[in-house]
């Protein structure tokens, strides 16, 4: 089942999205759910640029990320600071 999904980027993530001139958040057309590496390998950034992807408010190593049409989803960069960590539900990533 095709459908969009909401695509939020933080960061230097964010800087990545303007440079394409793409809104944030930016709708992003799946054809069938994917890996967070699939998707990472779809929107062209490298997995090592992406730390956390949250999926509907949930926090997700990439590898073990599943993003199915209609989701939302965030990514986010290595380099949160500590505090940011714990309330963002990484701490021990």
């Amino acid at each position: 089942m095709a459908g969009n999904i909401e695509l939020h980027a933080f960061m230097g993530l964010a800087d990545v999205f303007r440079q394409r001139q793409w809104s944030n958040p930016h709708a992003f057309c799946l054809d069938a759910d994917l890996t967070g590496k699939a998707l990472l390998a779809a929107l062209d950034i490298d997995a090592s640029n992406v730390e956390v992807m949250f999926i509907n408010r949930k926090a997700f190593a990439v590898d073990c990320a599943r993003i199915h049409p209609g989701d939302r989803v965030a990514l986010v960069p290595p380099g949160v600071p500590g505090p940011h960590r714990f309330l963002l539900g990484f701490k021990n990533r």
